[in-house]
């Protein structure tokens, strides 16, 4: 049994990091806000000769694509009057490939939310006062490593975000449709990934800082609210003795 809560407490962990980022990559998928601010912060509208109102349902139809049973992105597009394929073949192509990542992306939000909210859930109603250290444990432990990752992340987008993109395409794609040339790269030009990035960092480095924040302060509570004679006691919460002298 000890076994068993010290494996899923070290699942739990591992699973944080994984939640915050999928949560955040999904969250900023399906922003209208984001596609049409780069619209407008990046000038497509002059770039492509498409309106705003053109571009604003593009990124409606574009989201509502990522989250349909649709295999392939279909979108027409107006111009001077005229009607026409917004994509080439080489850039739906792509899309298909972008959309089995998002789907990908919310396989491991679903999976690891479930087990997250799951061992929450026990730890919370068990009404054991160990269960809810370690508890506040393991969430400071996650957000700590998210918080590094999400550093490192950031770190390398800030110094050489080209080579890193580049990487992230050679190893996601078994195919160079992303570098083809057309409306995909006009309406998300190079700056738009960066700064969506730098959205995503961030966006999960603040979800780990609320959650850590909260179990820190909680075990920093209750550690100062604990009996001398029990504060001395060891309490690590990683499968040792706890404060009651009974196993996590």
């Amino acid at each position: 049994m000890k076994i068993l809560g010290v494996t899923a407490r070290w699942l739990f962990v591992l699973c944080l990091p994984f939640l915050l980022l999928t949560g955040s990559i999904w969250w900023w998928a399906n922003s209208h806000w984001l596609y049409t601010s780069g619209f407008e912060r990046y000038d497509v509208s002059q770039n492509t000769g498409l309106s705003e109102v053109e571009l604003e349902r593009i990124a409606t139809e574009l989201i509502d694509y990522f989250n349909s049973p649709e295999e392939y992105v279909n979108i027409t597009a107006n111009k001077d009057g005229q009607s026409f394929e917004l994509f080439t073949e080489e850039e739906i192509i792509h899309f298909c490939d972008v959309k089995g990542l998002f789907r990908l992306d919310f396989y491991v939000l679903l999976g690891t939310g479930i087990f997250v909210v799951g061992y929450a859930a026990v730890s919370l109603l068990w009404r054991r006062p160990q269960y809810w250290r370690g508890l506040a444990w393991a969430t400071l432990v996650g957000g700590g490593i998210t918080l590094v990752l999400m550093l490192a992340l950031g770190v390398g987008t800030l110094l050489d975000f080209d080579q890193l993109f580049l990487k992230f395409h050679l190893l996601s794609f078994s195919n160079e449709f992303w570098s083809t040339e057309g409306y995909m790269v006009l309406l998300f030009p190079h700056d738009f990934w960066y700064n969506t990035a730098i959205y995503c960092a961030a966006a999960t480095a603040g979800a780990a800082v609320i959650l850590s924040g909260v179990a820190g302060g909680y075990l920093f509570t209750k550690r100062r609210s604990a009996p001398p004679q029990l504060d001395s006691l060891a309490n690590t919460e990683n499968g040792e003795i706890t404060n009651d002298g009974q196993y996590p």
